[in-house]
């Protein structure tokens, strides 16, 4: 029998801008409110960014993170992942203090430098409601955002071993896949982990049907598709149909607004519980099922939401 599929849910990211979308969650309050909807829907695992709830950047600060992580954790069963990505620009002990911190079941953890180009959005967003929005977007046209072997084995160290966080490896092209199966060559990663494929963002793998089922064959191959669960997300128009075909194959997904700030052609989402909705109807007419959150910890052996720090 097909195993239940395992949705994550990204709420608010950290690429997207305020102006971008009046649905886009700001605020502490915003963010979990989205958060509890989301799992409501039925997401099992809530990949989560802060953000200063003034202007809306990217927010590295625990004390923001902690004015919504306990309000979900009471509110759901949903597993908790914090964000090591942070916001393009920021080093990395500002993007993994969030987690060393509050001390997650799991975070994510980018496995390869590369250039991250979200500068095309200046072609279609002109006008904007805070002075950072612009040239943040315009600074990643000569932007390597940095994922060094160094790095992340620092991250997998201090935050996975020092407190037993599990991972959301991120893996935008197919030499990300190589770079973990390197650190499970050297032990530091051991079986059942998570590959979350992204496909879609400029400058990694593009959203092309060809790529997501040669970079699972590659990870199959790699791994043993015994030791690894797998999912997929599509940045933007590829956000619903790569989620299908994952499900299709056998294979999780993500949906949220971090990741597409629509929900048909020319559409706006109005919810990241909307979408979460949207993937369960198609999972479900599909004859498969949705996993809980249990399913999900004990699939991928997580420490248990009695672990954490908060």
């Amino acid at each position: 029998m097909p195993k239940p599929v395992i949705i994550t849910c990204a709420p608010t990211g950290g690429i997207h801008t305020p102006s971008m979308s009046p649905h886009l969650p700001v605020t502490p309050a915003e963010i979990a409110t989205a958060s509890i909807e989301a799992a409501e829907a039925g997401a099992s695992i809530i990949h989560l960014h802060a953000r200063d709830p003034e202007t809306g950047k990217p927010d590295p600060r625990p004390e923001t993170f902690q004015q919504f992580l306990p309000v979900i954790k009471q509110a759901t069963n949903a597993v908790v992942n914090v964000s090591t990505g942070g916001g393009l620009g920021m080093s990395m002990d500002e993007r993994l203090l969030a987690a060393t911190t509050t001390s997650p079941e799991m975070a994510s953890l980018n496995m390869g430098s590369m250039n991250f180009g979200i500068f095309p959005m200046l072609q279609k967003y002109t006008e904007f409601q805070h002075d950072w929005e612009r040239p943040f977007l315009e600074m990643t046209e000569d932007f390597i955002f940095p994922n060094t072997f160094k790095t992340i084995r620092y991250a997998i160290e201090t935050l996975g071993h020092g407190h037993g966080t599990k991972f959301e490896f991120e893996c935008y092209d197919l030499g990300h896949l190589y770079n973990v199966k390197w650190f499970v060559d050297q032990g530091l990663i051991k079986p059942p982990f998570f590959i979350q494929m992204v496909f879609g963002i400029l400058g990694g793998a593009g959203a092309d049907l060809d790529n997501l089922m040669y970079m699972h064959k590659t990870a199959d191959r790699l791994f043993g598709p015994e030791n690894y669960e797998w999912s997929v997300l599509g940045a933007g128009r590829s956000q619903m149909p790569f989620a299908t075909q994952s499900a299709m194959l056998g294979g999780n997904l993500r949906v949220g607004l971090e990741d597409s700030l629509y929900i048909g052609k020319g559409e706006l989402a109005t919810s990241n519980a909307e979408q979460v909705r949207r993937i369960r109807s198609i999972i479900e007419n599909l004859g498969l099922s949705v996993a809980t959150p249990d399913e999900a910890r004990e699939r991928l052996a997580l420490k248990g939401g009695d672990m954490v720090g908060f």
